[in-house]
C-alpha cells in the first residue's frame, strides 16, 4: 500500500536512508538491506528487493523476517510523515491530593508526594505543556521519542493499584485491588 505524501513534505532517498522534511522539522528513517523504497508522483512505495522476495530459496524464518521488515518500514515512514506535518503528542494525568506539575517548554517540575520536587528536562525536539497543573502534554515530531519521554515521566510515580494515585496516561484504566478485609469479631 503506497504512502501518499502531502504537498508540504519533501522526502529524499539517499542509499539506505530516507530523509523526510516538513513544516515541523526533519526526520530520518534508516532502511534495511532487504527493503526497497521508491518515490513516484507524490507516492512512496515500499517493497522487497529482488533477492529477498518471497518464494525464493530463503529459509521460512528468513522470509517471515523480511516480510515483517516490509511492514515495519512502511509504518516508520508513515509515522515520520505524520510527525513532520502534524506532530505527535501524549497526555499524562496526575491523580492524587497535592500532585501538581509546574513549568513547561523544556523543563518541568513535578510534586508527586515525595519530600522533594522532581525536575525533568526534555530532550531535543520534545516540549512539555501543562494544563490545570494536573495534565502534562508531551509533544514532538518523532513518535518513538515522544512515547519514551512520556513513559519516563510516568515512571516517576506510576499509579498504585489500591487508590490509583500516581501519573497515568489520559484514558488509562487502572485495575484497583481490594484492600485488606476486616474480619468481624463476635463476643460471646
Amino acid at each position: 500500500m503506497p504512502i501518499t505524501i502531502p504537498d508540504d513534505v519533501k522526502p529524499e532517498i539517499v542509499n539506505n536512508l530516507v530523509k523526510v522534511r516538513g513544516p515541523k522539522g526533519m526526520l530520518e528513517v534508516k532502511l534495511s538491506q532487504a527493503v526497497n523504497v521508491e518515490l513516484k508522483n507524490k507516492l512512496l512505495t515500499v517493497g522487497l528487493k529482488k533477492s529477498h522476495r518471497l518464494g525464493e530459496s530463503l529459509a521460512r524464518k528468513g522470509r517471515l523476517e523480511t516480510k515483517n521488515l516490509h511492514g515495519l518500514t512502511r509504518a516508520l515512514l508513515q509515522n515520520a510523515i505524520t510527525g513532520v506535518t502534524a506532530g505527535w503528542q501524549k497526555t499524562l494525568e496526575l491523580v492524587g491530593v497535592g500532585f501538581r506539575a509546574e513549568g513547561g517548554g523544556k523543563e518541568m517540575t513535578l510534586q508527586v508526594g515525595f519530600s522533594h520536587p522532581v525536575k525533568i528536562i526534555a530532550p531535543t525536539g520534545i516540549e512539555f505543556k501543562i494544563k490545570d497543573n494536573t495534565q502534562i502534554e508531551v509533544s514532538g515530531i518523532d513518535k518513538n521519542v515522544v512515547g519514551e519521554v512520556a513513559a519516563k515521566v510516568r515512571s516517576v510515580k506510576p499509579p498504585e493499584p489500591y487508590k490509583g494515585k500516581g501519573i497515568r496516561y489520559q484514558g488509562e484504566h487502572i485495575r484497583k485491588k481490594a484492600g485488606k478485609a476486616v474480619k468481624a469479631v463476635t463476643t460471646g
